[in-house]
């Protein structure tokens, strides 16, 4: 399977412009063969919308993206005007014409920088989806560092988690440590699950706020695969093999052992516990 990972700037609250941008590089990678190709958390309006997402949100998928995924399959990031009016922050993955599977931002952080959870609503749900290269998770940004995101994807059958993000650099945070701690979650998460992760982060400064960048693949058995570099834009492609998947649950069975029923049963507990 043949990956093509966008690490771009989006011009924020610019969809058209954004739109373009997108338009261009699925032409390349319809071009170079590729399978997939994926666009960061909000590639089509930026991030730091504040009250101009209400201006931005779309209720569609933009007409021409579902028209190209006939060739070559997307996931990209949009903000997203959900039935009751409120925006959601949404991934889509897009396959011959049709949205095969939303997923709605679970986790809107609202510490330092972020704000999200003034002006989007929250998703409620964690799930696989099947599609022509195997069944499939996503996540967005902070989603994926919830081991709890992965555990659900990974036990409802999915291989392969793509995690969007607009991860920033963070003032006073060394560059190399904020992408250690997203590898080292992604690490954990392909070791544990038998999954391959792909995180693709945008790069570009937006009031101020630096993205650093550093897109990754990380296999089942825990090894980065292929990385982009920091805070320039660029095109990260690369072909992974469904069979790692096979050999790193064989010859470190921890998925197969895991007891899904005892969890369940003690989550339960400690829920009732919890609220009691």
């Amino acid at each position: 399977m043949n990956i093509r990972i966008e690490q771009m700037k989006p011009v924020l609250g610019s969809t058209e412009q954004n739109l373009l941008k997108m338009v261009e590089s699925i032409e390349k990678g319809i071009e170079a063969g590729d399978d997939i190709i994926v666009f960061p958390e909000l590639a089509l309006n930026g991030y730091m919308l504040e009250d101009i997402v209400f201006e931005t949100a779309m209720r569609d998928v933009p007409e021409i993206l579902l028209e190209k995924s006939k060739e070559i399959s997307i996931i990209f990031g949009m903000a997203e005007l959900g039935e009751e009016e409120y925006p959601y922050n949404t991934a889509y993955y897009l396959e011959d014409e049709k949205v095969i599977h939303k997923h709605r931002k679970v986790y809107l952080p609202d510490y330092g920088m972020f704000s999200e959870g003034r002006y989007f609503a929250a998703g409620e749900k964690i799930r696989a989806f099947d599609t022509k290269f195997g069944r499939m998770g996503m996540l967005i940004c902070e989603d994926a560092w919830h081991q709890s995101a992965h555990y659900i994807l990974a036990q409802d059958g999915a291989k392969y988690i793509f995690s969007i993000a607009n991860a920033p650099a963070k003032l006073g945070v060394n560059k190399a440590s904020v992408s250690a701690t997203w590898k080292a979650l992604l690490k954990s998460s392909s070791i544990s699950n038998g999954v391959f992760n792909i995180m693709t982060n945008r790069t570009g400064v937006e009031d101020g706020i630096t993205f650093f960048g550093n897109s990754v693949v990380i296999d089942p058995t825990g090894e980065v695969v292929k990385e982009a570099g920091y805070f320039n834009e660029e095109t990260l492609c690369c072909c992974i093999n469904p069979c790692c998947i096979r050999r790193a649950r064989t010859s470190a069975p921890v998925f197969k052992a895991e007891k899904l029923d005892l969890t369940i049963r003690e989550l339960k507990r400690i829920q009732k516990n919890r609220f009691e």
